[in-house]
């Protein structure tokens, strides 16, 4: 999984009124919790892009003041107009101890489905996992590739080693919807199809019409 180095400051200062100067001045207020103790720091925005604003999973290299540690974002607080990052939470990563989180699926393979004109619906887009950090995937790959009609891959599918799956195992992850216009068009075929058979039921066990009587001079 790639790793993104953050370099943060101790904050002297706790609470509102510091907090606020903070942001004001670029910066993002950030606890490292899971060690001895709480480190409360605060690190320029810039960095946060590459680590929120994406949709993969990442590694986090906090470089604070020369003392190193690795972690992993645990929350982020946005402002609920402006989406200013408000607030984050890390947690620090050691070696034999598990850790959770939500981990990319990226769809591979063509379904069948989808090339007879089907929706792919990807109903799941992360999985929320445990493992060691060594063990933890950057993204988990699913399969679509034998995906039909009135069929869905579900949690339960996902074969993945020295990892555990939180998610409930019957839900669905991938789903490829029929089109209206692909619906319309096969019930107007089962009518047709229907209407012949009927005619045909006739025609094979009603009687053969009566011929016309001869007119009289």
């Amino acid at each position: 999984m790639k790793t993104i180095e953050i370099i943060g400051y101790k904050r002297a200062n706790l609470g509102k009124s510091e907090s606020k100067r903070l942001r004001a001045d670029a910066n993002v207020p950030c606890v490292l919790y899971g060690g001895d103790k709480q480190i409360h720091f605060y690190a320029p925005m810039i960095f946060f892009r590459e680590l929120i604003y994406t949709r993969d999973a990442h590694f986090v290299h906090l470089n604070i003041e020369g003392e190193e540690y690795q972690a992993i974002i645990q929350d982020v607080q946005f402002h609920p107009v402006s989406e200013v990052i408000l607030h984050a939470d890390f947690l620090q990563l050691f070696e034999g101890k598990k850790i959770k989180m939500d981990i990319p699926v990226k769809l591979v393979g063509q379904s069948p489905a989808v090339q007879q004109g089907g929706t792919l619906v990807h109903k799941r887009r992360t999985l929320s996992v445990v493992a060691l950090p060594k063990d933890m995937p950057s993204h988990i790959d699913v399969d679509i590739s034998n995906l039909n009609f009135h069929h869905s891959v579900k949690v339960k599918d996902v074969k993945e080693e020295n990892i555990e799956i939180q998610d409930t195992k019957i839900a669905s992850i991938a789903v490829v919807e029929i089109p209206r216009a692909l619906k319309a068009a096969a019930a107007e075929a089962a009518g047709a199809e229907g209407e012949v058979a009927e005619v045909g039921e006739v025609a094979e066990g009603g009687e053969a019409p009566a011929p016309e009587a001869a007119s009289e001079e």
